[in-house]
C-alpha cells in the first residue's frame, strides 16, 4: 500500500433501479459502514450511500446505469473512436433539444466549429462571440458540439468550438498555443470585451491556462471565464480524485500516486508548478469574472474549489455553482434537468457579462 492513498469503496442502494451484478458480488456487498484510518491519515473505507432525492428522477435513473470500464489494454485509436461514437449520440441529442446549424472552419490556423442556432444569431450579438474549449482529457474530443450546442442556442450568440492539438503526440503546450492563436485572430474582429471563453473539463483546464498566457501575452483578456470541473494545479491530487471516478462511484479506479502524474500525456516533461500549466502558481489578479461548475460525485470537485479560492484571494468574482450527487460533466447528459439548469446558469452569466440582458 502506497502513502497517502485512500481506498474508498461504495456500494450504492438504490430504490428504483438496480446495478446489473453477479450472484458473488451481490452476497458480498456491504451492509454497513466501515473505517480504518493509518497513522499517516490514509482512509480505508466502505461507504454505503443511498442515492438522494435532493436530484431528479432522470438523475436518479442515470446514477443507476450500469457502468462498464474501458477495455484493458484499449489503443489510443480505439479509446478516440469509442469517445467519437459517444460524443455523437450526445450531440444528436442536443440538437433534438436545442436545434442548430455546424459549419467546419479554420480560425488562426487552427480548425474549427461554428456553431449557430437555427433560428439565427440575435441582431444584437452580431458582434458578440463565444469560444469553447471541449474536454476530453486532452487526449479525445468528447465536447465540442455538447458543450457548444446548447449555449449557442440559449445565448442566441455564435460559439466557435476550438479543435486543439490533442495529447500525447502534441503535449503542453501546444493546446494553449492553439487556443492564443485562435483568439488574437478574433481580436481582429471582436472587442475583447465582447468575447467570452469557456470549457469542461480537460477544456475549463486549457480556458484557465489560456487566459494566464494571454496576461503574461499583455494580451487584453476577454469579458468572462467559464471554468466547468477544472484543476489549476498539477502539482497535487485532490481528495475526490482518490474517492470517483469519471463515471462518479462506478467503474474501477486507480487511487492517486505521488509518483504518477495526472493527465501525464499532457504534461509531457513541463515542471508540473508552471506558472500556465497551473496556474495557481500565476498571478491571477486581474482576471475576468469567471463561472466554476462542478458536481459532489465529481473527481475534479475538490480541485475546482481550491482553484476557486486562488481566485477568490486574488480578488476575482468568481462563483462556485455545486449540484448535488451528479458525476463529472453531468451536463453532457441533455436529458436531465440538472444539466438543462447547468446550461441556463452558463448561458445566463456570460450574456450578462457579453453586456447582454
Amino acid at each position: 500500500m502506497h502513502r497517502y492513498v485512500t481506498v474508498f469503496t461504495l456500494s450504492l442502494i438504490f430504490s428504483e433501479h438496480k446495478q446489473t451484478t453477479s450472484a458473488q458480488q451481490m452476497q458480498s456487498k456491504p451492509s454497513e459502514d466501515q473505517s480504518v484510518v493509518d497513522a499517516d491519515g490514509t482512509a480505508h473505507l466502505t461507504r454505503v450511500v443511498p442515492v438522494p432525492y435532493t436530484v431528479s428522477p432522470e438523475a436518479r435513473a442515470s446514477l443507476a446505469k450500469s457502468v462498464v470500464d474501458p477495455p484493458n489494454g484499449e489503443t489510443l485509436a480505439e479509446k478516440r473512436a469509442r469517445t467519437d461514437a459517444y460524443h455523437h449520440v450526445d450531440a444528436s441529442a442536443y440538437l433534438a433539444l436545442y436545434p442548430s446549424h455546424i459549419k467546419a472552419g479554420s480560425i488562426g490556423g487552427v480548425p474549427v466549429q461554428i456553431i449557430t442556432p437555427a433560428t439565427g444569431v440575435a441582431g444584437d450579438r452580431e458582434d458578440r462571440i463565444i469560444v469553447n474549449l471541449h474536454g476530453g482529457g486532452f487526449t479525445t474530443d468528447s465536447g465540442s458540439l455538447t458543450e457548444s450546442i446548447p449555449i449557442a442556442t440559449l445565448t442566441r450568440t455564435k460559439v466557435v468550438a476550438v479543435l486543439y492539438r490533442l495529447a500525447p503526440e502534441n503535449p503542453f503546450p501546444a493546446a494553449v498555443q492553439d487556443a492564443v492563436a485562435v483568439y488574437r485572430e478574433l481580436l481582429k474582429t471582436y472587442q475583447p470585451n465582447h468575447i467570452v471563453v469557456y470549457g469542461a473539463s480537460a477544456g475549463a483546464i486549457l480556458t484557465g491556462q489560456m487566459a494566464v498566457k494571454l496576461k503574461l501575452l499583455g494580451l487584453p483578456l476577454p469579458a468572462a471565464l467559464g471554468l466547468f470541473s477544472t484543476t489549476g494545479d498539477f502539482s497535487v491530487f485532490g481528495d475526490t480524485q482518490a474517492i470517483y471516478t469519471v463515471t462518479g462511484v462506478a467503474g474501477s479506479l486507480k487511487p492517486p500516486r505521488r509518483d504518477r502524474q495526472f493527465l501525464s500525456e499532457y504534461v509531457g516533461a513541463t515542471n508540473p508548478k508552471d506558472p500556465v500549466l497551473s496556474p495557481v502558481y500565476s498571478d491571477l489578479k486581474g482576471m475576468p469574472p469567471t463561472l466554476l461548475l462542478s458536481s459532489t460525485r465529481d473527481m475534479m470537485l475538490s480541485s475546482t474549489t481550491v482553484l476557486h479560492r486562488a481566485l477568490l484571494r486574488s480578488g476575482v468574482d468568481a462563483q462556485l455553482v455545486i449540484f448535488d450527487a451528479l458525476n463529472h460533466g453531468f451536463w453532457y447528459e441533455a436529458g436531465l434537468p440538472e444539466s438543462r439548469e447547468a446550461n441556463g446558469i452558463v448561458a445566463t452569466f456570460f450574456l450578462l457579462h457579453l453586456g447582454l440582458k
